[in-house]
């Protein structure tokens, strides 16, 4: 049995680990079973929870044995990792139905037949519990000096930590023994930003137990910059195609920044490393080559092959000049011309996308005018040499309405 360890050591994703080398000898021994948490507070899963897929598919792939917990019993409170204010309150059903929507998304990338797979919900100890038993039982082994030492609640105190959510950390610990003892769960894996709530849930273990479990975050998918992928002007990028669709999703990962194509291959797909590497490696206009090939690979594991055909054969038509790309209106100006009409609202009237500078104006106010699939926001934004891509740009209106730009 291959050392999944390794594997995801050298594709970047391990952040910390409790204990490195008895990890990895147990993991080397034989069938794990492991288990990250999703708390249903949203009825899609988005970007981040796919690289939590993703190790967990590594994982399986392995030969160890997941466990996708759905938080249907903490989502009631929520994590106060990462946030400044505390998270919306939602309803009991409201949470059911998001948990449901989770159930399909996993299945694209986990295969749960023949217990392969488990899927639990911490509602079914959690919302139950007696809570002065609780208190005694479990709360007992808690530290609150340690615990407010935690980033996820050192970040809260300066505007207010309520104790609803000072509960979190004990809750996913306590999810943490619960699944040891229906299952034998000795790994909890998750982002960085669960560290602590990790190392909570593995000290109860040993505590109660007497057992040694085992602890390891993921780096967070962020860019070169430091800043989270996974958000656009118009919010998250979801796994659900009716709230993001796979040609927008397709089209998210085409326009990675160049410095990030690398890690979002070595990340969200499962190429191999001698081809992640070569891709990697190239340069300049080449690098767009390797950025089809993560569009593409990531589309498909999320919405299917069929739709990331679809979505790349759009994006070839839209923008690359595909075999359908004489279907999509087109301008075609000089330099001269794009000189005199450098405004994107000069060139929402040149197009005819608007009949005035005045109505252009008012499209872009209005949040509807893209250049390039990004969101104009500027009146004043002026179009260069530089927007143009193999002498094309494209300029959409609302959702639907796209104008390509020809530069002769």
């Amino acid at each position: 049995m291959a050392n999944v360890y390794d594997v995801l050591l050298e594709r970047g994703f391990i952040e910390q680990v409790t204990h490195e080398e008895p990890l990895k000898e147990l993991l080397s021994k034989g069938r794990v079973t492991f288990y990250i948490g999703f708390d249903p507070t949203a009825d899609s899963l988005h970007v981040g929870h796919f690289l939590q897929m993703i190790v967990m598919a590594h994982m399986q792939r392995a030969g160890h044995i997941p466990i996708a917990l759905l938080g249907g019993g903490t989502a009631m409170v929520g994590d106060p990792s990462g946030k400044t204010d505390m998270r919306k309150m939602l309803t009991r059903e409201e949470i059911n139905k998001n948990a449901e929507s989770f159930k399909n998304q996993f299945s694209k990338l986990i295969d749960f037949s023949d217990n392969k797979a488990i899927m639990d919900n911490n509602a079914n100890w959690l919302l139950d519990i007696n809570y002065v038993n609780f208190l005694r039982e479990i709360g007992v082994h808690f530290s609150v000096n340690r615990m407010l030492t935690a980033e996820c609640y050192k970040n809260r105190l300066e505007k207010g930590l309520t104790f609803l959510e000072f509960n979190y950390m004990i809750m996913q610990a306590y999810d943490f023994l619960e699944l040891y003892k229906r299952y034998g769960c000795r790994l909890q894996l998750g982002g960085d930003d669960q560290w602590s709530n990790i190392l909570a849930g593995a000290d109860l273990i040993r505590r109660v137990e007497g057992a040694e479990a085992y602890g390891m975050t993921f780096t967070l998918l962020t860019t070169s910059t430091g800043k989270k992928m996974g958000k656009t002007e118009s919010g998250a990028i979801w796994l659900d195609p009716n709230k993001t669709s796979p040609y927008e999703f397709y089209q998210y990962w085409r326009n990675v920044d160049d410095a990030d194509v690398k890690k979002c291959l070595c990340l969200l797909t499962f190429l191999p490393m001698d081809e992640v590497n070569k891709l990697g490696a190239l340069e300049g206009q080449e690098i767009n080559e390797a950025k089809k090939v993560l569009a593409f690979e990531v589309t498909k594991l999320v919405h299917g092959e069929e739709e990331a055909n679809k979505a790349k054969a759009a994006a070839e038509a839209l923008f690359g000049g595909g075999a359908d790309s004489e279907n999509i209106p087109s301008t075609n100006i000089s330099k001269a011309v794009l000189s005199e009409n450098s405004k994107v609202v000069d060139l929402l009237v040149l197009t005819e996308l608007a009949p005035s500078k005045a109505e252009a104006k008012r499209l872009i106010k209005q949040g509807g005018i893209y250049v390039n699939d990004e969101k104009v926001e500027d009146f004043d934004k002026a179009v260069t040499d530089d927007d143009f891509s193999d002498g094309k740009l494209m300029i959409k209106k609302g959702k639907k309405v796209y104008h390509r730009i020809v530069l002769e």
